[in-house]
């Protein structure tokens, strides 16, 4: 490959990037002026982006609605929504879009060279070509709109982004860190609320909302990003010839200005909601906030990822036990936000008191002071460093290709220096560098310079308000109403013509025509076979041991799943707590802060969870185990094993106030999880109440799980005996060797000095119990509703096929496909306006109907009921069903890293599933016709008709449709 032909750009830096095995060029495109990055390799996974600077002006939320309406329907590709399309009928491994404070990006990723082509094609005819100058449906359906169905109704907003927000304003973490980077930044674009503020959207005009495309979206303002194995000549050439060549060099005023220093430091307060029963006391938080020099600062931007984890992250950190001990807050947590120009250091006391803020800032500045004389605890430090220097290693980034996130990290430089792309990928210099000032003050003086002496910073603190929700609507439907009072009639007349002409748009399908100009693969294209399992059974010394020989670049994964299907029943939540204790109380030789350091200094991480399966060959069979999870590199498998058996038979459960501590931080995050992931939650309540694995998951994660937590924080004292004393005996009855399974993901070479690490193991576990009795579990209808401050729902049926005398077929993961892209999308989401929908339909015969940041209720439940009337009239074309089978096997086919191989692997075995069983699937999936998709109305039928629902969502809206559920209760009590 030699960049330096293609004539139509400037090479601008070519370099060896040895940290990621790649080769890095920077590039100009001549007549547009075009930004580009190109890291070259041998990852079949390739990534493009194309980033825009988008500075917003105000909090109208312009840009985020502009990110949605792009991927509407272009010149090229004219149907109404080419990203729904692409979602279901490419390969893609990654395609999405996303709104930042400063930027705009729109990602792709597919491992087929076809399928990447035709990606960036819709996409970058997406960001210059938009149908939104043609169609202002499109900014009403995804930015808002007035709703008035008739002259008696009243008037109503709603659209995707404003519902969007809505959900995002109704978390207290999300109000608090928006008014943090708002309160630092006054003079700048970061003032402003980029995603939109639903008080300010509805202020957003259709003409500017162009203005701001045209602005803005324009090659000189832009960032192409092009990473992996591919043709990077041929991307080039087509890159200039499509669409580059199409522009000259503008002036773009995008720069993102720097903020002045503050003299002195700003103090800003912000309400929240909460529902009438919940507490106002112990429910304020107090944050205090840092400006960290600039992104472009290397070390900086490294270092006090470090300081993070040292001063106030890791367990045992030496701000979060102080303001612990000083009782200022149940739960503290922080961050060091790196992604915005000038980076940002916060301190975050949740479950505080306002009166607490004095005694909040003294206790950090002191803290900060000490830390600064005595020097910081250098095996804390070594922690950090080892911790996130095994993380830039590995580069696992869950189900996020390593190289989009690669092409973030590029940004957090690039953005705001267009010659430094590279700037955060080469880190070994800077991770050599912060190792040899362990020795030295470098540390603690920056400690001194940017978290003492730094004027640059800001109280901001969010305090609780009784039915602030409430009353805002309250304050909107007067509003509402206020203004239609002041319409004339004809301006009635035209809010009623304009609301059945979106709903028109909306109905109306895209043409053929349309349609057949996205581009398509070929089933062809797609591999016939399955991806191969790799558990190969070994017994060492008696115990079971799946080994799963992959390469993992040296990194050897432990798993050790303890079964605990012979605990009793009341000890199920405390297990949940157990996961959540073990790591994060005192051993034996350690300290739990000295524990952390021990532990990160010499492994890539620590943690424990708790793993459901069901075996689908017997549903009456499952499988429920802790799992003590460690990864470490072939020559440290000794001292991971160490750390194990430390934290396994050391651990000190008695410890009152460290379990209090850990109790309240449960609740806290319990909290925080079900304000953001209230989809998932309530689904697996729904599900709870038929399906054994999901109570079990209930009961140790979800809405049980929080109720045994919540009790047990109110009332502490009560209730510590018991808990020490159940924590305690489920350690005895699960640590031994008869109900012990490894699972061990590396190659050969790994398993030589993992071998000799089990039998030492074997030999400290505890004595088997001789009294098992299996827990009986029985499944209970509720229908439920929990009422919360969200100004949004999430609603979910399910039911169980299965159980009714249904088999599982491959063909239900197309039927997912179909449903969550077509029926659901166009009538929760698009007509509906909520932000998201799914389904689900597994093996063991648990399906779920979910909706996310959902404005709607009973019109939601509506749909899901009528999803077999839809099923049973389906009728497509053969391009269709080919798109849904693809779709379908970019869901099977994502590529996986080393870890999530062997975790495959791991659950196919004990979920009892063979590699015949998932060549089967991909066989039926790959042989779909729609007469396929309409057999299934049957089982789609009775997984509705069970009417098992959960909704999550505004006490106001639930209160009114009360009589759709059983129960109705507060989602939190205090």
């Amino acid at each position: 490959m030699d960049i330096k032909k293609v004539k139509e750009y400037q090479l601008l830096e070519e370099k060896t990037i040895h940290e990621i095995n790649s080769k890095g060029y920077l590039l100009k495109h001549n007549k547009s002026g075009a930004r580009v990055t190109i890291i070259s390799n041998d990852d079949i996974n390739k990534v493009f982006y194309i980033g825009f600077r988008t500075p917003p002006e105000d909090s109208t939320g312009v840009a985020h609605i502009l990110e949605h309406s792009v991927l509407c329907g272009s010149k090229k590709f004219p149907l109404k929504d080419p990203f729904v399309e692409l979602a279901k009928g490419s390969l893609n491994t990654f395609l999405n879009a996303m709104t930042y404070p400063d930027k705009t990006v729109y990602p792709v990723a597919s491992c087929n060279d076809k399928d990447f082509q035709n990606l960036i094609s819709v996409y970058m005819d997406a960001v210059f070509y938009p149908n939104i100058y043609k169609k202002e449906e499109i900014f009403q359906q995804e930015g808002w709109h007035y709703e008035l169905e008739s002259e008696k109704d009243p008037l109503k907003i709603s659209g995707v982004v404003y519902n969007e927000m809505k959900g995002a304003f109704s978390s207290p973490e999300g109000v608090l860190e928006r008014e943090i980077l708002n309160s630092l930044f006054p003079d700048t674009s970061y003032a402003v609320e980029s995603g939109g503020d639903p008080e300010v959207i509805p202020e957003l005009t259709y003409e500017q909302f162009l203005d701001f495309h045209k602005k803005y979206y324009h090659p000189t303002n832009s960032y192409i990003y092009l990473y992996g194995n591919m043709d990077i000549e041929e991307k080039l050439k087509w890159l200039d010839q499509e669409y580059l060549s199409e522009y000259d060099i503008a002036v773009v005023d995008s720069e993102i200005k720097l903020q002045k220093p503050f003299e002195k430091t700003s103090e800003t307060q912000k309400l929240y909601s909460i529902t009438s029963t919940e507490s106002e006391e112990d429910n304020t938080y107090l944050s205090f906030n840092k400006v960290i020099g600039t992104s472009l600062d290397k070390k900086l931007y490294l270092a006090f990822q470090i300081l993070e984890y040292a001063l106030l992250t890791a367990p045992g950190a030496p701000l979060k036990k102080a303001l612990l001990d000083a009782k200022i807050g149940k739960d503290i947590m922080g961050s060091y936000d790196n992604g915005v120009y000038q980076p940002i250091f916060s301190i975050i006391a949740k479950n505080s008191n306002l009166t607490d803020k004095y005694r909040f800032l003294s206790i950090i500045e002191d803290t900060l002071k000490t830390q600064v004389k005595n020097k910081i605890n250098r095996n804390a430090l070594k922690a950090g460093i080892n911790y996130y220097e095994f993380k830039y290693r590995e580069a696992d980034y869950g189900n996020y290709p390593k190289g989009l996130i690669y092409g973030l990290e590029c940004f957090d430089s690039w953005l705001y220096d267009e010659m430094k792309p590279f700037l955060h990928l080469e880190s070994k210099e800077t991770f050599d560098f912060l190792k040899n000032q362990l020795e030295t003050d470098y540390f603690e003086k920056l400690i001194q310079e940017y978290l003492i002496d730094n004027t640059h910073a800001s109280v901001v603190i969010a305090k609780p308000e009784k039915g602030l929700t409430a009353k805002m609507e309250q304050e909107l439907e007067l509003k509402l109403e206020k203004y239609k009072s002041s319409l004339t009639k004809e301006e009635i007349n035209q809010l009623i013509e304009d609301t059945k002409n979106l709903r028109e748009y909306q109905d109306e399908p895209s043409s053929k025509e349309d349609l057949e100009k996205i581009p398509l693969l070929e089933l062809k294209d797609i591999r016939k076979e399955a991806l191969p399992l790799s558990n190969n059974e070994v017994d060492l010394d008696g115990i079971k041991v799946l080994h799963h020989n992959i390469p993992t670049n040296g990194i050897g994964y432990i798993k050790l799943l303890f079964d605990a299907r012979n605990i009793s029943k009341e000890d199920i939540p405390y297990l949940g707590i157990l996961k959540s204790v073990l790591g994060y109380v005192d051993t034996k030789n350690y300290e739990y802060a000295e524990l952390s350091n021990e532990i990160n200094m010499n492994t890539g991480g620590f943690s424990v969870g708790i793993g459901t399966f069901t075996n689908v060959k017997d549903l009456g069979d499952f499988e429920f185990r802790l799992e003590v999870k460690v990864k470490a590199f072939y020559e440290k498998l000794d001292v991971a094993f160490k750390m194990l058996k430390e934290v396994i038979f050391t651990s000190k459960l008695e410890d009152e106030k460290r379990l209090y501590e850990i109790v309240a931080q449960l609740k806290s995050r319990l909290q925080m999880s079900m304000n953001t992931s209230g989809h998932s939650i309530a689904s697996v309540r729904a599900m709870s109440y038929f399906s054994k694995t999901a109570l079990l998951n209930d009961m140790t994660s979800g809405v049980a799980f929080y109720r045994v937590i919540e009790s047990i924080e109110n009332d502490f004292e009560a209730k510590k005996e018991i808990l020490i004393s159940k924590l305690k005996g489920l350690v005895k009855q699960l640590f031994t060797p008869d109900n012990l399974l490894i699972s061990f993901t590396a190659e050969e070479e790994g398993f030589k000095p993992f071998e000799a690490e089990v039998k030492s193991l074997k030999d400290e576990l505890y004595e088997p119990c001789d009294d098992k009795k299996p827990f009986e579990l029985l499944c209970k209808q509720e229908n439920e509703g929990f009422k919360a401050s969200s100004k949004v729902q999430y609603v979910s049926m399910a039911g169980n096929f299965i159980q009714a005398g249904f088999s599982y077929t491959g063909v239900m993961k197309v039927l997912k496909i179909i449903l969550s892209y077509d029926y659901l999308w166009m009538n929760v989401r698009v007509k509906g306006g909520a932000y998201g929908c799914m389904s689900g339909f597994t093996k063991a015969g648990d399906s779920y109907f979910a909706s996310y940041r959902d404005p709607n209720l009973e019109k939601t439940i509506e749909t899901f009921l009528n999803t077999p009337e839809y099923l049973k009239n389906f009728q497509v074309g053969e391009r269709d069903m080919l798109k849904y089978i693809i779709g379908t096997v970019s869901d099977l086919d994502n590529p996986l890293n080393p870890a999530a191989q062997g975790s495959r692997s791991l659950s196919s075995y004990l979920n009892n599933i063979t590699y015949e069983d998932i060549q089967k699937e991909r066989d039926e999936i790959l042989g779909t016709t729609q007469e396929d998709i309409r057999k299934l109305t049957d089982i789609v039928k009775t997984v509705i008709e069970q009417n098992n629902l959960c909704v999550i969502g505004n006490e106001e809206k639930l209160e009114e449709q009360k009589s759709l559920f059983q129960k109705l209760e507060n989602l939190y009590t205090t």
